[in-house]
């Protein structure tokens, strides 16, 4: 039934699940001198939308690692982010001194990582970088650095592998572009 609410498949889950066999190869290569030292890493994640990101990347990053995660509200317009944000639930981790990766579902506005970045540098971890499952052209868009982009995708309603809309689609094990009858309505 959820299948028949795409307008079109974007991304599939071979070409979801290639792409981040490839960003975990290049993470496990990156951070490999830091964990050899003994330095600790911290894959975090925004819930809900980035959990099933993150946990697929996770067991392709072949080093030890904590995971943790934080859930947030941004207010808004149900649309749009205005960047002003609540920690619902913040993380468990102590960050000072870890190497943190945000594994992040989306980038749009950006407005709401903006908010996350300044808030969990001021915790004094070794280092924080982003890890974006897509990233959306749209602009404008905060000057948010990533160490790695899954895909680049066009400014649509897109859905699955950890995307919703009102809660529905997360679980499709592919990302497609919801049909506008579906929202409109």
């Amino acid at each position: 039934v959820m299948h028949e609410d795409i307008k079109e498949v974007l991304y599939t889950e071979e070409q979801i699940q290639q792409r981040i066999r490839e960003i975990g190869a290049a993470l496990t290569e990156e951070y490999a001198p830091l964990a050899a030292r003994g330095e600790k890493i911290v894959l975090l994640s925004v819930l809900r939308g980035a959990a099933i990101f993150m946990c697929d990347l996770a067991r392709e990053i072949k080093l030890p690692l904590e995971m943790d995660f934080m859930a947030v509200s941004s207010y808004g317009n149900g649309v749009k982010s205005s960047g002003v944000v609540s920690i619902i639930k913040d993380v468990s981790t102590d960050l000072n001194g870890k190497h943190v990766i945000i594994a992040e579902d989306i980038l749009d506005s950006g407005l709401t990582l903006s908010y996350l970045l300044k808030n969990l540098s001021s915790r004094n971890p070794a280092s924080l970088s982003v890890v974006t499952f897509l990233r959306k052209k749209v602009e404008p868009q905060a000057d948010i650095e990533c160490k790695h982009v899954g895909f680049t995708c066009k400014n649509e309603f897109i859905v699955g592998y950890g995307l919703d809309y009102a809660e529905r689609y997360r679980n499709l094990p592919y990302v497609g572009i919801l049909k506008p009858e579906v929202y409109s309505a």
